[in-house]
């Protein structure tokens, strides 16, 4: 017997036993949706939400930057932000000063305090 002929088979059978149930072998169909709806919930509390929280968290990074923080850029570069426009700020790195997008800055950096020793 081929593989048609088994779902051939297969399906006449369960039609030809008439359960009568409206809901099906499942149950009522909601039921069917549970494995849905818990698969997106897992996906929310492991990717969405660490996400969004990480995005909120680098908008208040780039709300509280001010001239004259030492800064890191998503590239690498580090520099000294001495200038500020709208969305874009200008960063003096050594010798060169940059101007750039202020969603490239990935990290404000710590000075060292000179009050420790």
């Amino acid at each position: 017997m081929s593989f048609l002929d088994n779902m051939t088979w297969l399906v006449a059978a369960t039609t030809a036993t008439g359960t009568g149930q409206q809901g099906g072998p499942a149950g009522p169909v909601w039921v069917q949706f549970v494995p849905f709806i818990f698969l997106f919930l897992i996906m929310y509390v492991l990717l969405i939400r660490p996400q969004q929280k990480k995005a909120r968290e680098h908008d208040e990074l780039l709300k509280q930057l001010k001239i004259g923080d030492k800064v890191a850029t998503n590239s690498g570069i580090i520099g000294v932000i001495v200038g500020m426009k709208d969305n874009k700020v200008s960063v003096r790195s050594a010798d060169t000063k940059l101007e750039m997008l202020k969603g490239a800055i990935s990290e404000v950096l710590a000075e060292k305090s000179t009050s420790d020793s």
